[in-house]
């Protein structure tokens, strides 16, 4: 399905191969869990306050779901540059101003994983 309104106006980075590469290194021994199991505390808390929660299991630990967060960095942000939105808003913030990046972070907040789930940056509509 093609998107269509703001999202429209999004590039959109995916990151799922290089999470399967870190999970691949986890399972095989070549990393342990505390080298991917580290969000930062300000991470956690705003994966408790706004994170959104979805359907999915953590890939680690298996006993809770993932939340997403969206943080936004643009020249256009001002105050707003590089701070925490719920999925949809910062979405909306990105498409707003060509040039911005929206970064999805998924988080576990029983683990502390964390990985960069995808990277949306907003094109010019020209």
């Amino acid at each position: 399905m093609r998107p269509t309104g703001k999202r429209a106006l999004l590039g959109v980075v995916d990151y799922t191969l290089a999470k399967r590469a870190v999970l691949r290194e986890v399972r095989v021994g070549l990393k342990s869990w505390a080298d991917v199991c580290d969000a930062h505390p300000e991470l956690m808390r705003a994966a408790k306050h706004v994170g959104e929660p979805t359907r999915r299991d953590c890939p680690v630990c298996h006993r809770s779901k993932l939340v997403l967060l969206a943080y936004v960095y643009g020249d256009r942000m001002r105050e707003d540059n590089g701070r925490v939105w719920p999925l949809e808003v910062g979405l909306s913030l990105a498409a707003d101003r060509p040039g911005s990046w929206c970064y999805v972070v998924e988080v576990c907040r029983e683990c502390f994983w964390n990985h960069l789930s995808e990277a949306f940056v907003a094109r010019d509509a020209g």
